[in-house]
């Protein structure tokens, strides 16, 4: 089985930017803790527990899961290649 490297990666970069986005906005919502989420910030420059950086981290997030989805699905089709 192969993966298709473009659906992989978009695949993985939707759900982690929708995954940091609605952390943060629950976080917002609920009121509570975010020191963690927060930490972030230090490898996506602009992203904050905030309204506006909940959307950077939904743009950082989608980036970030793009590139590490692409990767991953094509080191799997070159680890899983079938020998003939």
């Amino acid at each position: 089985m192969k993966f298709n490297i473009k659906s992989f990666g978009l695949t993985c970069g939707i759900i982690w930017g929708l995954t940091i986005l609605i952390s943060t906005i629950w976080i917002l919502i609920s009121g509570v803790g975010g020191e963690t989420l927060g930490k972030l910030s230090k490898f996506y420059f602009g992203y904050s527990i905030s309204w506006g950086g909940a959307f950077i981290g939904l743009i950082w997030g989608f980036v970030d899961g793009l590139i590490v989805g692409a990767i991953f699905a094509w080191l799997y089709n070159k680890l899983s290649a079938e020998k003939v």
